[in-house]
């Protein structure tokens, strides 16, 4: 039996991570027939998306960062400034995500997470429905999986 020495490290090393994505994302490849098929394609890559509004003053009232990668857009933030909340901003921001990722990047299906105290209900209005609950996410809040078909 070959005794062998292990070093664990717990530092941050972006050079790593990246190596780590990519061995993940080959091991994922070749374990599914599907994230095969679509190796090489448009498809495959994981794509940023970000939608701003300014105001009148060039000042950020809102944005949405997320991504796309395969027929799925992932919205990762939603923020629309205090004094702007209420006048439709965060509407607009995501359903120009969603036609973004629908009628550019061929996205059938958006997914997003959220807190009980931030925007469930928000979501649920802009044709969303809550897929996963977990309770205690920190502790004392909800988060919330939500998706919606984009076709």
């Amino acid at each position: 039996m070959v005794s062998r020495m292990f070093r664990i490290e717990t530092e941050v090393d972006k050079a790593r991570r990246d190596l780590l994505h990519t061995r993940l994302r080959e091991a994922n490849t070749a374990a599914s027939p599907v994230l095969r098929a679509l190796r090489g394609t448009p498809g495959e890559r994981e794509l940023p998306l970000h939608v701003w509004v300014l105001d009148e003053a060039d000042e950020l009232a809102g944005g949405l960062v997320g991504h796309t990668w395969t027929t799925w857009l992932h919205v990762t933030y939603l923020w629309v400034d205090e004094r702007w909340r209420g006048a439709g901003l965060g509407s607009r921001l995501l359903a120009e995500a969603e036609a973004v990722a629908r009628d550019r990047r061929g996205c059938l299906n958006s997914r997003l997470e959220t807190w009980d105290f931030q925007a469930p209900e928000f979501y649920k209005k802009q044709g969303y429905e809550v897929v996963c609950v977990i309770p205690d996410y920190p502790p004392g809040i909800t988060e919330y999986t939500l998706t919606k078909r984009l076709g």
